[in-house]
């Protein structure tokens, strides 16, 4: 989230300015971070051309599963370069997904 904060700022600051060189040295004041980093967001900021998604925040969501699925799954995250969590919240959205297809009541947020 934090990333795409940053490289929407830049977005703001290239139209504001025109040019890498000033985008740079506001980023470096504004988030105190190196030369080197704010330069990489002004170049991501330059690719995008318009402001990027904000990811939705993230919550710690414990589950227990069978040893044996749980092995399974990290062995998919691991084969398929993606992170553990990026793998379960596929296959829980595409479980609410069906779920909705098939016409079954999906539970609302609260309850």
């Amino acid at each position: 989230m934090e990333q795409a904060k940053r490289v929407n700022a830049a977005i703001a600051l290239l139209s504001r300015h025109g040019a890498v060189a000033p985008v740079v040295q506001a980023m470096m004041r504004r988030f105190r971070i190196s030369r080197r980093q704010a330069y990489r967001y002004a170049q991501r900021a330059e690719e995008a051309g318009r402001p990027v998604e904000m990811p939705e925040q993230k919550v710690v969501f414990t589950v227990k599963l069978p040893k044996s699925l749980a092995k399974r799954i990290r062995r998919f995250a691991n084969s398929s370069g993606r992170t553990l969590s990026a793998v379960v919240a596929q296959a829980l959205e595409a479980f609410l997904r069906s779920r909705r297809r098939h016409g079954r009541r999906q539970p609302t947020e609260t309850g």
